[in-house]
This record gives C-alpha cells, structure tokens and sequence, in this order.
C-alpha cells in the first residue's frame, strides 16, 4: 500500500469504528493500526475509558485527539529504560512536537480540541473521527519518512494474540 492509500484506509476504518463500535480514542487508534498493518491490542485496551473526552464527560480532549497521540506516540515516544537518557529525552520532544502537530490540525479545523466543542462544531453532538485517524497516521509515515525509515523498522509494535 502506498501513503496514500494508508491515509485513505485510517479515514474508512475510524469512521467505520466510531459508526459500529463507538469510542473515539479506540476507533483512532484502531484505525491507525489497520492502516499501518500493526496491532496491539494493549495500547487499544488502554484506550478504552477515553471516549467522549474521557468516560463520556465531554469537557476533556477529544478521544480522537488523545488516541491519535497514543498512536505517534507508540511509535516515537520514549520507554522507561531509555527515559532519562539523551534519546529518551529526544523522543518524548518527538512525541511532542508530534501532538502539538496534532493539536494544530485541530484547532485549525475544529477551534478547539475539547470534545463537546467539536461535537458542536461539526454535527451538534457527535464527533466524525475519520479526520483523528488520518491526521495520526499522516504524521506517523511523516515522521518515519523524514528519519529515513521504514515501516517494516517498527514490526516490534506488532502484537499478534494466539
């Protein structure tokens, strides 16, 4: 698959999720995850209480924004062990600038990333994440194609349950 057509395959999929499924941040970062041929199915669990700005509240960040964070950050935060080092301080400045990046695309299309201000911002009260999903996993193969890497460099993210 190409950039693009990963681009276009993260939109179908978060929506299509938040459609049949509900709960943005899971629907986000499942939709990155189909579109970049990885899984893990943790980090989806440990997204689960942050639907609807976490536990159905609204006054939180959007789940689409808090996923798609989990999904850069998956890919290029830092670990415990390497967390007081030079590159786990390099990496957390990576995860970021990363979601900053994020941030900016939705204050820009939205005016907010609060979730009951983009529920009334494009339907009234529901948020359409396909954008969340995208926009996560455009700034991921940004990301991974001004590092001169691979996909394929992150096959560790990979969880396959038997």
């Amino acid at each position: 698959m190409n950039k693009q057509e990963m681009l276009d395959k993260a939109y179908k999929q978060g929506f299509a999720g938040e459609r049949n499924v509900r709960g943005c941040a899971q629907c986000t970062l499942a939709g990155v995850q189909d579109a970049l041929n990885i899984r893990n199915d943790f980090v989806y669990k440990a997204a689960s209480g942050l639907a609807g700005g976490a536990g159905e509240c609204i006054d939180g960040i959007c789940g689409g924004y808090s996923g798609g964070i989990m999904a850069m950050s998956l890919f290029f935060g830092r670990t415990r062990e390497e967390e007081a080092s030079t590159k786990g301080r390099e990496d957390k400045y990576v995860s970021f600038r990363m979601a900053a990046a994020l941030h900016d695309r939705y204050m820009e299309k939205y005016g907010t990333v609060i979730c009951s201000g983009i529920h009334k911002k494009i339907y009234g009260r529901a948020f359409d994440l396909r954008d969340g999903a995208r926009w996560a996993t455009e700034l991921i193969l940004n990301e991974i194609e001004e590092r001169g890497q691979k996909l394929e460099d992150f096959e560790d993210l990979i969880y396959t349950k038997t």
